[in-house]
């Protein structure tokens, strides 16, 4: 596992190395918490899975002497990313985060088709993106889970991903969003400045590739064709719905979500459109070297076909004239003449010639 996706590093007290014994996470899967606070400028704050759990239930339990959620000036919320592959991760949250069932249906499911959706005051997304180690195979691809409320945004994944380190890197660096739709909103345009590294780099491959064809040796880059046009088609079935998804919620939006936050979700989808019609421009382009390619493929096997049966039509008169005259048999012409065999020789020239003149006369036009 990447050291960026593992918890920060803290104090070797016996707390942190018993947090380090559990892979991909703290005891719960917690793999990063931030609590984070609008408005005052403040850092975020890392928190771990018992002190996200503590704050959550001060939370509820202010709620339930209040009637209703707790007014906060200025206003706070928790960003907790799990490892699923953890075995306590689900159990924390059932326990402590009062996700909607529909969250963990997706997560009993499995379902890797993208979808954004509301479910009562929570929006639920299956997003997919690259793996952190990403080496542009059309396996590299994995889902992420999240849950987003207004003081609440989970994500969970089985394998590191790119945009989510990315995100996790500009919230410890101070750059935190003001809103839990916000933080889902950074996120999206990371994930599609993420693709944009993909399409460059799928670019700079159909580049080489096409360099290779113009020159004549293709070698086994042909191949590489094949493989990056599966990734961007898996690419596109996985992510083309995420904006179409998007589209829809905005079209009834939580109570709960301002204005400002709708417009940038609004604009992380308008600049995740662009990168996908990018990707079926590129679909397009290697649909087209690969019919190039073909082609050639198939113009070389033909001149070699040609050259074959140009050998054979030329060995024809010799092979002819020496099963006739190798029958064991009487009455073999030229047989006692001295000068027999340049005969034979001039006349399977003459044959020679008129089969080579026949078999090219059909190539002066090509």
């Amino acid at each position: 596992m990447p050291a960026s996706d593992r918890p920060p590093h803290a104090p070797a007290t016996l707390a942190s190395v018993s947090a380090s014994l559990n892979y991909g996470g703290d005891s719960a899967g917690l793999i990063c918490g931030y609590l984070l606070t609008d408005g005052d400028g403040a850092a975020p704050q890392t928190v771990d899975s018992a002190q996200a759990a503590q704050w959550l239930a001060q939370r509820v339990v202010h709620a339930s002497a209040a009637g209703s959620a707790p007014p906060q000036t200025p206003r706070t919320f928790l960003w907790l990313h799990f490892n699923l592959s953890h075995a306590q991760a689900v159990r924390w949250m059932e326990r402590h985060a009062d996700l909607p069932e529909a969250f963990f249906d997706a997560l009993k499911d499995r379902s890797v088709s993208t979808r954004i959706e509301r479910d009562d005051d929570t929006l639920i997304a299956v997003l997919n993106d690259a793996h952190f180690d990403f080496a542009f195979e059309p396996s590299d691809i994995a889902t992420l889970w999240t849950s987003v409320a207004p003081h609440l945004m989970v994500t969970g994944r089985t394998r590191p991903l790119r945009s989510v380190d990315a995100l996790r890197t500009a919230v410890r660096a101070g750059n935190a969003p003001n809103s839990s739709v916000a933080l889902l909103a950074e996120l999206m345009r990371t994930q599609a400045s993420g693709l944009v590294d993909i399409v460059r780099g799928v670019t700079q491959r159909i580049d080489d590739v096409e360099d290779a064809l113009l020159a004549g040796r293709l070698d086994h880059k042909r191949a590489r064709l094949g493989v990056l046009r599966r990734l961007l088609v898996r690419l596109q079935r996985l992510m083309a719905p995420e904006p179409a998804a998007l589209f829809r919620l905005l079209q009834h939006p939580p109570a709960w979500m301002g204005a400002d936050d709708a417009q940038e979700l609004r604009d992380s989808t308008e600049e995740f459109s662009v990168v996908l019609r990018d990707m079926l421009g590129l679909q397009e382009r290697i649909k087209l070297l690969q019919e190039e390619i073909a082609a050639s493929v198939q113009e070389a096997n033909s001149r070699s076909l040609f050259v074959l049966t140009v050998v054979t039509v030329l060995a024809l008169p010799i092979n002819i004239l020496a099963g006739l005259f190798g029958m064991n048999v009487g009455g073999v012409p030229l047989a006692d003449n001295g000068h027999g065999f340049w005969i034979i020789v001039a006349v399977v020239a003459a044959f020679t010639a008129v089969a080579g003149w026949l078999a090219l006369r059909g190539t002066r036009d090509r």
